[in-house]
């Protein structure tokens, strides 16, 4: 399994932005499962659920932030 690129400070103050991993989850379609994993760098977060988080929050979220990975797009 491939090492995560968010950190986990990003993503507590993405759950922080909601109440809480359930909210989140919710707001975005995945469980809370899901996102306790991601609190604990267990695996990363998809590509597209990146962009959605991004155009939830209005841009306070980058996609890019929550998934490096999509950097390769702008090479």
């Amino acid at each position: 399994m491939a090492k995560p690129l968010h950190s986990a400070e990003i993503i507590q103050k993405l759950i922080n932005e909601f109440g809480t991993q359930i909210k989140l989850g919710k707001a975005i379609g995945i469980s809370q499962s899901t996102i306790a994993g991601w609190l604990r760098l267990e695996h990363g977060i998809s590509e597209l659920t990146a962009l959605k988080i991004e155009k939830i929050t209005n841009g306070k979220f980058r996609a890019v932030d929550l998934c490096p990975r999509l950097a390769e797009l702008d090479k």
